[in-house]
């Protein structure tokens, strides 16, 4: 769904352009034959690629196609739950697909209960082990959503690296002075994926911010004691609609 409907950065969407382009229209003929789709044939590259780009499609059709625009995804009763596409033999809602499949059945945030039960047929789908930079490639319609791209297996792993490197680095920031890091809200949300401690998770992302940001908090990380103790915080998430008024 990439192109005129789309910003060039991939941050925004004009979804009502799309909903009366060919392009669109197109792809909703597309996702019908997901039907056809032998997932469990897939190996592990393939199928997260599959379903990042399936998740992210779904996620815009299943906005394009509301009567009214919300001016938050959050104002649309249960989207998560609700917003769904039939693969294969069996359905897959967009939590389906990021914490059944992507996330290798974690527990939603909310839940501290594995997301696909033991008898239900879509656990043989999912991924064996986590891996954390999908937070990075899915996006859930809200302007602090990381951009929107399409991930193809052959450049998964660089096009992952980068994903991760462009928003964790334009979202963290770091005050020496306070001895403070503020890392994204997704880091709070899915800490488990991450690391089992604030810091931890802090240290996880090192790799993908600036050099110059990566000392400065492998600094304050290293130096941390109980009578200076370091404060990790987490920033607002945006919710509202990363739609675009103008082509």
């Amino acid at each position: 769904m990439k192109g005129e409907s789309m910003s060039a950065d991939g941050h925004s969407i004009n979804y009502e352009l799309l909903k009366n382009s060919q392009t669109f229209q197109e792809c909703v003929n597309r996702s019908r034959e997901l039907k056809g789709v032998d997932v469990n044939g897939l190996d592990p590259d393939q199928k997260k690629a599959f379903f990042i780009n399936v998740y992210n499609a779904c996620t815009i059709h299943g906005l394009a196609d509301l009567d009214t625009l919300p001016n938050s995804v959050l104002e649309v009763e249960q989207f998560w739950k609700k917003t769904a596409y039939v693969i294969g033999e069996q359905v897959y809602t967009l939590d389906d697909m990021e914490h059944g499949v992507l996330r290798g059945n974690r527990p939603h945030p909310s839940s501290d209960k594995p997301f696909f039960g033991t008898e239900d047929p879509r656990l043989s789908v999912a991924l064996e082990t986590v891996d954390p930079r999908i937070h990075f490639a899915l996006v859930c319609g809200a302007k602090s959503c990381p951009p929107i791209n399409v991930y193809s297996e052959k450049n998964l792993d660089y096009a992952l690296n980068a994903a991760a490197g462009n928003y964790l680095d334009s979202e963290i920031t770091v005050d020496v002075n306070k001895r403070e890091i503020m890392l994204p809200k997704l880091l709070q949300w899915y800490g488990c994926d991450f690391g089992e401690t604030p810091e931890e998770v802090a240290r996880w992302t090192l790799p993908y911010v600036s050099d110059d940001k990566a000392q400065e908090m492998k600094t304050l990380l290293e130096s941390n004691d109980q009578t200076d103790k370091l404060q990790i915080k987490y920033s607002t998430y945006d919710w509202q609609l990363n739609k675009a008024t103008k082509h």
